[in-house]
């Protein structure tokens, strides 16, 4: 079962993205698709949701988003430079007008002093070119609340660009 609050941030950006005809779309690490999954437990999803890529591991990143070997080989998967590169890789293999990334480390294991556990990077960004990211230090607060929490987050960072975009026209069917 969802958080209300979870459920609440999700029917909010539904309603968003209806009114001005945006599509959206996620790629998602430590999440592993519980942002798009969200989505989906809302009926009318449909009109705005668009596709979602899990790429847990690296070459997922690379295959899948175009996300260089060399950055994650220097920054590593868990960095704002990923998590960027994540939504451009959305952005790019898609016709989305919102994209959302997040890479972390949701515990109980991988995590080093360098990068803890709880450290997830967000990425956001639009068709227009707009690109925001945050970084989060949730700390060891257990896996499943690290993953709620950063389904919250891909939410506001999504509605904070879909409040700032243009309304769309509405999309013809291909059916």
């Amino acid at each position: 079962m969802l958080d209300d609050d979870i459920v609440e941030a999700a029917k909010r950006l539904l309603a968003i993205c209806k009114r001005k005809n945006l599509l959206v779309g996620t790629a998602e690490s430590c999440t592993a698709g519980l942002v798009a999954g969200t989505l989906t437990e809302i009926p009318g999803v449909s009109s705005i949701l668009d596709r979602g890529f899990i790429t847990y591991s690296n070459e997922a990143k690379h295959e899948m988003l175009g996300v260089s070997r060399d950055i994650l080989k220097t920054k590593g998967a868990v960095s704002p430079e990923v998590a960027e590169a994540m939504v451009r890789g959305v952005l790019g293999h898609s016709h989305v007008h919102l994209a959302v990334s997040v890479t972390g480390i949701a515990g109980p294991d991988g995590g080093s002093p360098e990068k803890p556990v709880g450290l997830v990077f967000f990425g956001a960004g639009t068709r227009g070119g707009k690109l925001i990211t945050a970084e989060k230090r949730y700390g060891d607060i257990g896996r499943d609340k690290v993953r709620k929490q950063s389904v919250l987050q891909a939410f506001r960072m999504l509605h904070e660009l879909a409040e700032g975009e243009a309304d769309n026209p509405p999309r013809q069917s291909l059916g």
